[in-house]
């Protein structure tokens, strides 16, 4: 495959982990992406992952049933640092390296997180999973997305979702809405479009890092997005 880019931030959804339980983590769904990361991998792209914790906890859900919001967004930290051990473990299964860096200190669990062992790590040949979002609360992971994508200078970010791209509207509620092939960041903004938190979104925007989102739970589109298939939808 000769891929589009060469190093890549891709942010995998929590709940996308569930599969078809409802919470927790689907084995037949951990194995999928493990097969489809290692796929690029080999493929000689390097690739820096964060992903979210909504599968275990929510901070902001937590919150609204009493729990202190420092707390409950300390808890879904910890949510993050649990997947991806689980996506670490299912990928050197699949015969590709991987290396967990953590953004609070839990030695041995994972290594400090620093942008230099991240981008040490992708120049290594291993993938970078880089947990417990940005280590602050008030912060989601699509922010700590955006941060570690601009970081580790990757020339996109990859929202892995369960919705093929985006749309004027939610396509789960309103049939008539209409899909994007590519967007530009004032429109979003324009169009009050909820793609990410707005600091996620501001924080792309200022550093210029392209966005695409994608359907990550059909096997195969994350090749087809390396290889420059006109799937999802380019925000820039």
């Amino acid at each position: 495959m000769e891929a589009k880019y060469k190093r890549i931030l891709l942010k995998l959804s929590g709940e996308s982990l569930m599969g078809k339980q409802g919470y927790g983590i689907d084995s037949d769904r951990l194995a999928s992406y493990a097969a489809q990361i290692a796929e690029l991998r080999q493929s000689g792209v390097e690739v820096g992952i964060v992903i979210g914790g909504g599968n275990i906890f929510r901070g902001l859900s937590g919150a609204a049933k009493g729990f202190d919001r420092v707390k409950g967004d300390q808890m879904g930290m910890l949510a993050t640092v649990i997947n991806s051990l689980a996506l670490s473990s299912a990928l050197e299964s699949a015969g590709c390296p991987a290396r967990v860096l953590t953004s609070i200190g839990m030695f041995p669990i994972g290594e400090p997180y620093s942008p230099s062992r991240a981008v040490e790590t992708l120049m290594g040949g291993a993938v970078a999973i880089i947990a417990g979002g940005t280590g602050n609360p008030f912060f989601t992971t699509d922010t700590a997305s955006a941060l570690r994508a601009v970081e580790i200078k990757a020339e996109v970010m990859l929202k892995g979702t369960r919705v093929d791209g985006i749309y004027t509207a939610d396509p789960e509620k309103d049939p008539t809405a209409t899909k994007f092939d590519k967007i530009t960041y004032n429109e979003i903004y324009n169009r009050g479009l909820r793609i990410m938190d707005l600091t996620a979104t501001t924080l792309c925007r200022e550093n210029g890092m392209k966005i695409v989102v994608f359907d990550m739970d059909t096997p195969g589109n994350l090749a087809k997005v390396l290889a420059g298939d006109n799937i999802g939808t380019l925000v820039y």
